[in-house]
């Protein structure tokens, strides 16, 4: 069953990603500390923040538990 709502997370993240993909094409740019990045469309920023929480979330739980 977990895996089951794992599954059904992660298709309505990757649905949602794709429907805002679609609709704001139009590329832009982040800033960070007068650090300013190379226009890219929003939809790949969300892809890649989504990605980079996973990993993250998936990490930090196998390092948690790791050390309980």
């Amino acid at each position: 069953m977990s895996q089951f709502f794992t599954s059904l997370v992660l298709a309505i993240w990757i649905s949602a990603i794709a429907l805002i993909a679609i609709q704001n094409a139009t590329p832009i740019s982040l800033q960070f500390l007068n650090v300013q990045s190379v226009e890219i469309p929003l939809g790949l920023i969300l892809a890649f923040s989504t990605s980079l929480g996973l990993i993250g979330s998936a990490l930090a739980i196998g390092i948690w538990r790791s050390g309980s």
